[in-house]
């Protein structure tokens, strides 16, 4: 299905998308990818809802070279986010929605980052709005 007649070379935005890949800025990818606004397409090595961990989310999400803060085992203590942190992060789970467990995802909701999950054209569909608007969204799409 075609999204977007035009697009933005400075903006990674979802131009295309069908069963089997997702055209991004016209360039068409067959594998799962993740990727922001700004920046590199970054093939993603994973096929499955069930191969995401924590450890996956903290890496869409650009947590996972962010320093701990030694006190962030007390309740209430604040864990530090990067400035460009997303608001949300999208995971397009392929052409059926596919529920994450809770515990995947409470960290990233702990530190108010959305996570939003759903199949992967309702993904595309969701990521072209939210960029558009300036949002700050991290979108991960399975094939």
């Amino acid at each position: 299905m075609l999204l977007q007649k035009e697009n933005n070379p400075h903006l990674n935005t979802i131009t295309a998308y069908g069963d089997d890949y997702v055209e991004i800025n016209r360039e068409k990818h067959h594998q799962s990818i993740w990727f922001m606004p700004e920046g590199a397409v970054q093939p993603l090595a994973i096929t499955s809802v069930s191969q995401i961990t924590p450890d996956t989310l903290r890496m869409l999400a650009g947590l996972d070279n962010v320093k701990q803060d030694p006190m962030a085992f007390l309740e209430g203590a604040p864990q530090t986010l990067p400035d460009d942190a997303p608001e949300v992060l999208l995971v397009g789970t392929g052409l059926r929605q596919q529920m994450l467990h809770p515990s995947l995802t409470v960290e990233l909701l702990r530190l108010r980052i959305g996570v939003e999950v759903m199949d992967t054209p309702a993904a595309a569909r969701t990521y072209n709005i939210l960029m558009s608007e300036g949002r700050r969204v991290v979108a991960a799409l399975l094939l």
